[in-house]
């Protein structure tokens, strides 16, 4: 299988850069064909802009969405985006590895997705009507591909629990889980965390790199988030809201989950 690994971090030195090495190795042994995304290595543009549709007309308003759609579709994106988006047509598998930076994703990999997800790519494709709602959440571009984050944290894993001071860290990956990774398709895999990074000694990084190779032995068969499909009947269309009778008494995140089948899915 294909695994491409889009790696966040700036210290190739650091832990994360440890994790990365290591899963390169044990897929690669395991026969699978890996590619790299080494954004600081790459020096990665981050900022979306004109210079990213270098055919447009630069008398007229830039666009971000009309002017990235024109040049998916001719083929005049930058030399850059084309190369990333050829990678993920190639993976079977995308790894996203990045710090928690201030609840989210450094800079430069959100600016990988805002470049690299253009429209007509992975969002704006398929049907709009009053029985489809384009080809997201669950369907689009990168369907039947799968992805998982490896993420690190400096905080300690209780506070990232239910009641935790950061909140929930289910409902922190929530937008980059469902939004980032299921909108264009992806099964998503439950992330691989680590916590308290600055806490790391020799012992307990063998034990971390030990469970995240168990983690990548079962890229292909471990269950993903069973996030609930947008066409398959659970939201009204066009409004996109859930169903009265969909998880009746909830909102919020939780709600777009089919808990019984993620539970099923854990005791499995």
């Amino acid at each position: 299988m294909n695994v491409l690994i889009v790696y966040a971090h700036p210290e190739p030195r650091s832990l994360n850069g440890a994790l990365k090495d290591f899963a390169i190795e044990r897929l690669t042994q395991a026969g699978h064909a890996v590619q790299v995304s080494d954004l600081y290595a790459m020096d990665w543009k981050a900022v979306l802009d004109a210079r990213d549709a270098p055919a447009r007309n630069p008398a007229a308003p830039f666009n971000p969405s009309v002017d990235s759609k024109h040049a998916f579709e001719s083929g005049t994106q930058s030399a850059d985006i084309a190369r990333e988006q050829d990678k993920l047509l190639w993976a079977d598998a995308v790894i996203l590895q990045f710090p928690l930076w201030w609840f989210s994703m450094p800079a430069i990999l959100k600016g990988w997705i805002e470049r690299v997800y253009a429209y007509g790519f992975a969002y704006g494709v398929g049907e709009h009507s009053d029985r489809r709602w384009g080809n997201r959440y669950g369907e689009g571009t990168l369907a039947g591909k799968r992805a998982m984050l490896l993420v690190t944290a400096g905080g300690w894993e209780s506070h990232y629990s239910a009641r935790g001071v950061n909140g929930p860290i289910d409902d922190i990956l929530f937008p980059i889980h469902h939004g980032v990774l299921y909108y264009p398709g992806f099964d998503v895999l439950p992330p691989f965390l680590v916590y308290r990074t600055g806490r790391m000694d020799e012992t307990r990084f063998v034990a971390t790199r030990d469970a995240l190779g168990e983690r990548l032995d079962t890229l292909w068969s471990a269950a993903p988030i069973a996030f609930r499909p947008q066409n398959a009947g659970a939201y009204e269309i066009p409004a996109l809201t859930l169903r009265d009778e969909i998880a009746p008494g909830s909102s919020g995140f939780a709600a777009h989950i089919e808990q019984a089948a993620t539970a099923e899915a854990l005791s499995g």
